[in-house]
């Protein structure tokens, strides 16, 4: 057993990928193009007041918000995410400068994985990246046939990490398809503030999470007080 297993308090660490790690800006404008291909008239004041709200509320899939919003069928949100995926993919300059740096700190001490919904695809950009050779575990949805918030996510993550939930953290920008099920399975939970997180969020939202911080420099000081 590693030295890291052996300390006290948290030893492993999951990361989700979009809005943690990477701009979520080219999804976004992707479900913009999407909506409007599959023939959603709206402005793009409409369109962000929407993603703002979606933001706000913390409250299920922002693609089948949206697709209701503006197609007005929610069903068809399996439509946009085919559609929108023709328009996106993460480009080196979508990755947040403070992800390196946070990973070099983070990786001394501590086991980590990404558990994000993404398509498979996502670990080339990881690996252009130069960020790829930080994680040992991966818990990619398109891999797994496993989507957040399914519990079912988070205990398999557990179980491939041979983690101790309450030895694990969950660092997401959603609190309904990270901190909560992620909490749920025992699990210690970051929330991070950028990303699909709200831009003002309310004091119930805040007192969910086990730590709240504004960017990856915060996380090493936030794991340790866990």
């Amino acid at each position: 057993m590693s030295s890291v297993q052996e300390s006290d308090g948290i030893d492993t660490v999951f990361l989700d990928i979009g809005g943690v790690m990477y701009s979520d800006r080219r999804y976004r404008e992707s479900l913009r193009k999407a909506l409007r291909e599959l023939g959603g008239g709206f402005s793009d004041e409409e369109f962000d007041a929407e993603y703002v709200a979606c933001r706000r509320d913390q409250a299920g899939s922002f693609r089948r918000r949206l697709t209701e919003r503006f197609l007005g069928d929610a069903s068809r949100s399996h439509d946009v995410e085919r559609v929108a995926s023709k328009h996106w993919r993460y480009q080196s300059d979508d990755l947040y400068p403070d992800v390196k740096p946070a990973l070099e700190q983070l990786s001394k001490r501590y086991r980590l994985g990404v558990l994000a919904n993404q398509p498979s695809s996502v670990r080339s950009a990881l690996e252009r990246d130069g960020i790829a050779r930080f994680f040992e575990m991966w818990g990619v949805s398109e891999d797994l046939g496993l989507s957040k918030p399914d519990p079912r996510l988070f205990e398999h993550a557990l179980s491939a990490a041979g983690s101790v939930p309450g030895r694990t953290a969950m660092v997401g920008d959603r609190l309904d398809y990270d901190m909560v099920p992620a909490g749920e399975a025992g699990i210690r939970t970051v929330w991070l503030l950028r990303g699909e997180a709200p831009d003002e969020p309310s004091e119930e939202q805040l007192r969910i999470p086990d730590a709240v911080i504004g960017d990856l420099y915060e996380l090493p000081g936030a794991l340790e007080t866990l």
